[in-house]
């Protein structure tokens, strides 16, 4: 058996960053631009009171999702990556940034959405299971989890995009339901809700 890829660190994104100030194009692609449409569409309520958003990288989505949220915090392991998403979101008064490594790190509160997007699989298998499990319980009822991510095989990732949501409904079963589901050529979005559970 393989041994287990271990989850992508701190450095990793530092050098990405570095190396790029936009590294996967998020404010020029049409690709990017699409999903971003399709991730909001995607959300059952039309706001929400308390927001998280785990890996915000320049905030494209960032800004976008803002819109829909009463309080919105936004984190990411990279400095380089929240200096850009601080300057694009200075008009948003209820967005708060946090440096923050995805896994070790994650806010305790009472989040009504979880916005995970593209970001899951560069967590180890073990680690992402951890973190489900602590995404959950700071999730309010009846809130929401959205996972969106990159479907094709990238060699530096230590899971699929395929592998995230499946182990996500496997961890989460009779915990939260599946409220929306779609796959797109190159990603694909399902959103979660935390059932009432008596």
């Amino acid at each position: 058996m393989m041994a287990e890829k271990k989850s992508l660190d701190s450095e990793y994104f530092k050098k990405v960053y570095e190396a790029n100030d936009d590294p996967w194009d998020f404010e020029t692609s049409e690709y990017e631009s699409k999903k971003y449409e399709a991730t909001l569409a995607s959300l059952p309520k039309k706001e929400y009171e308390n927001a998280l958003e785990i890996g915000c990288s320049i905030g494209v989505l960032t800004e976008l999702l803002a819109k829909r949220c009463k309080q919105l915090l936004a984190t990411d392991v990279s400095d380089k990556a929240l200096e850009q998403a601080k300057k694009r979101c200075a008009d948003e008064e209820n967005v708060t940034f946090q440096k923050l490594s995805f896994a070790d790190e994650l806010p305790s509160n009472d989040y009504d959405l979880i916005m995970i997007s593209e970001v899951a699989y560069y967590l180890s298998p073990s680690d992402w299971e951890s973190s489900i499990k602590k995404l959950y319980k700071n999730l309010a009822v009846q809130g929401n989890i959205a996972l969106i991510h990159w479907l094709p095989i990238v060699h530096d990732y230590p899971q699929t995009g395929d592998e995230v949501h499946h182990s996500f409904a496997r961890v989460m079963e009779g915990k939260m339901k599946n409220v929306f589901s779609s796959r797109a050529e190159n990603y694909r979005i399902d959103v979660w809700e935390k059932l009432v559970i008596s």
